[in-house]
């Protein structure tokens, strides 16, 4: 997909706004309905097979999950079956869902590399049937945009790091993706950066990759609080009180699995897979 410029996205917001405004209606009654679904604490496998892996994971306020395989975008139900699926764009990586949308930080440049090689934007899709309705250019994740959450109506992006940089970096945008700062976490060095993000129990928990992959958790003003061995790099969200859903992958010649795997908070090893 190729970038808009300025007078292209005024353009497509336009669009956009006499569709949200025909089915604002069905919607509304939508969320209402599912106001009191849940997902299971349970290991939850999306279906299919995918060419590429897992970046991140989701949920609505219907207790549906949403799965970015790098080029594909896929809806399922609880139990992981597929209630819609899309192509997108490379690089589509971990995700957040607010009102109504789900929000993807994705790079169509290179990660890792010094300021100016990535090409970051994040995009807007309608929560219940996929259809695109933005996309906002973020240049300042310079070193590419790889992940997303929300919190209180502000979202927060995530992504790659060059080596040796000794810190990360997390994106702050109001709730029209206007940029606002950037935050600083003295986590040290991390692979690639952080790949997933989510603000749960007044903390922000961060998936790094590793040999092994790491956690990192910070406290709300992004101050360090813990860096542990534990793999949350394809996928973490909040659902209880002290309990997450994990993004995990699986490959083999058909392609990638992805599945999610419950987990709760541990003092020593900041999150710890049950069941």
């Amino acid at each position: 997909m190729l970038a808009m410029n300025p007078s292209s996205r005024r353009r497509f917001l336009c669009q956009s706004a006499v569709v949200v405004g025909l089915g604002s209606l069905s919607t509304s009654a939508w969320a209402a309905e599912a106001s009191d679904a849940e997902v299971p604490f349970a290991r939850i496998t999306c279906d299919g097979r995918y060419p590429g892996h897992l970046q991140g994971i989701c949920i609505d306020d219907a207790g549906h999950l949403y799965w970015p395989f790098t080029t594909e975008l896929v809806k399922t139900d609880a139990q992981g079956k597929i209630v819609k699926k899309i192509p997108v764009a490379s690089h589509h990586g971990d995700l957040c869902f607010a009102d109504g949308k789900i929000y993807v930080a994705v790079n169509l440049g290179q990660f890792n590399k010094p300021a100016g090689s990535a090409d970051s934007w994040v995009y807007v899709y309608d929560a219940e049937t996929l259809k695109e309705l933005d996309r906002v250019a973020t240049p300042e994740v310079v070193h590419g945009a790889g992940g997303m959450s929300v919190r209180d109506g502000r979202f927060y992006v995530v992504g790659g790091l060059p080596p040796e940089v000794e810190e990360n970096y997390v994106y702050e945008y109001d709730g029209n993706l206007k940029f606002s700062r950037r935050h600083v976490i003295d986590s040290k060095y991390t692979l690639m950066g952080i790949q997933s993000a989510n603000y749960h129990d007044g903390c922000w928990w961060f998936g790094c990759y590793g040999k092994p992959a790491e956690l990192i958790k910070t406290d709300d003003d992004f101050q360090m609080l813990g860096r542990w061995k534990y793999d949350c790099s394809l996928g973490v969200v909040g659902i209880a009180p002290g309990k997450f859903l994990i993004g995990r992958n699986t490959r083999n010649q058909e392609g990638h699995e992805g599945f999610v795997v419950p987990a709760v908070a541990d003092e020593k090893s900041g999150l710890r897979d049950v069941g």
